[in-house]
């Protein structure tokens, strides 16, 4: 990409005054650094957070879930800010939503 833009700045005839093409300007430039950075890093970071707070928010009894500290369970009770995942038979661990990593759903009986 930086590449073409050098071609198209050298390839630009140069006006009399000797400023040369608006490609070169440095305020060019570093808009263009600005919404690559946007379109490459910012915007797809927002999509994976809203998708993961869908994910969060619709959380369920019975669903699978994988937790940051890497810890499978199962959704057994859903609080307001918490989750109960049942890691073992008669044993539940509490942890707070943002530590769900994935979640993976309940299949169902019919397959």
């Amino acid at each position: 990409m930086i590449s073409l833009l050098n071609t198209l700045a050298e390839a630009a005839p140069a006006g009399d005054n000797g400023s040369g093409s608006l490609l070169g300007s440095p305020f060019v430039m570093m808009g263009l650094m600005i919404v690559m950075f946007y379109f490459l890093l910012i915007r797809p970071q927002q999509r994976q957070r809203k998708e993961q707070a869908a994910r969060i928010a619709a959380l369920k009894n019975g669903d699978k879930v994988i937790t940051t500290a890497g810890v499978h369970g199962i959704v057994h009770n859903v609080k307001d800010t918490t989750v109960m995942v049942k890691v073992a038979e008669g044993t539940n661990l509490e942890f707070d939503k943002a530590a769900v990593a994935s979640v993976v759903k309940k299949e169902s009986k019919g397959e």
